[in-house]
């Protein structure tokens, strides 16, 4: 009787650290696949731009460094576009 609830105790650990070892595998892949970053754009597609942006509702300020065209559709804050408040040229 000992010995069969002590072969039940042994299964049961077994059990539990292969599930342990699955669920750690899997949440190690999930993060490692988060943590890497995106592969650079190929050169010729993002210009330097120096823009800044501000919503006219909460006044929240946005400055773009890097565009696909000169002077690109402003981004949008509160559901409206922002104001453009700097020079395109510098």
């Amino acid at each position: 009787m000992i010995v069969a609830l002590t072969i039940g105790f042994v299964v049961k650990v077994v059990i539990a650290i292969i599930a342990f070892v699955l669920v750690m595998r899997l949440g190690m892949v999930l993060v490692g696949g988060l943590a890497r970053p995106h592969p650079p754009p190929e050169p010729g597609l993002l210009r330097r731009v120096n823009l800044r942006y501000r919503c006219s509702i909460c006044l929240a300020e946005v400055k773009m460094v890097q565009a696909t065209e000169e002077l690109p559709l402003p981004p949008k804050h509160c559901q409206e576009e922002m104001d453009l408040v700097a020079p395109p040229f510098e």
